[in-house]
């Protein structure tokens, strides 16, 4: 008989911001999953760039459809109807996966102009949890001090993170998207998971 886990973060809302690295939203999805299998009520937040952009990793519609699918609710693509996470303290966390190094610039220099800034600032401005899964090829070019700003910053966490391609693409991070769960679990006890640094994939 297998044995039934139980549902870590049952009565947990999570938001799930999703911004423009296009690339990686594939492997946002399954760990949207994960946290719904968890037991958390999910809430999703795009910013103007994956609202609209078809690219030829996915269509807008198909990503649309799926993330309501999962989630049971409308997204929210607004900055208008991302503002009342604040006020009305509708989230106990929010996760940006993947986190772009656009998002990530603006968020460290205070500058809130798309859906998933506004959702971040709210939440921030309750003191409540922001969880990054951060990916970005300038990660560890002009956007380092960005990343260093947050990682100084109180009540934001980071997924854990590695350089996906030093070779090729040596300022580039991506963050271990399957443990993003863990890392929410852990954010909501004030915790940041540890190693944040994570070796070669192939290590």
């Amino acid at each position: 008989m297998q044995e039934v886990k139980p549902a870590r973060l049952k009565g947990i809302k999570v938001g799930v911001v999703i911004t423009g690295s296009h690339c990686t939203a594939g492997e946002v999805i399954p760990q949207i999953k994960a946290l719904k299998e968890e037991g958390a009520e999910i809430y999703s937040i795009f910013s103007y760039t994956v609202d609209e952009t078809d690219n030829r990793f996915y269509k807008v519609k198909d990503l649309k459809q799926q993330i309501k699918e999962i989630t049971e609710h409308q997204i929210i693509n607004t900055i208008v109807g991302a503002e009342p996470i604040g006020p009305k303290k509708l989230l106990d966390i929010i996760v940006v996966a993947p986190a772009t190094g656009n998002t990530i610039a603006k968020l460290a220099n205070g500058i809130v102009d798309t859906p998933a800034l506004m959702a971040i600032k709210a939440q921030l401005r309750n003191q409540r949890p922001v969880v990054i899964a951060i990916s970005t090829n300038d990660a560890l070019g002009i956007n380092a001090r960005n990343i260093g700003m947050l990682l100084n910053m109180k009540n934001i966490y980071f997924v854990p993170f590695r350089q996906d391609n030093p070779v090729e693409k040596s300022n580039s991070l991506v963050a271990q998207m399957d443990k993003i769960v863990d890392t929410v679990l852990l954010a909501l006890e004030g915790k940041q998971i540890q190693p944040v640094l994570l070796g070669p994939a192939n290590s």
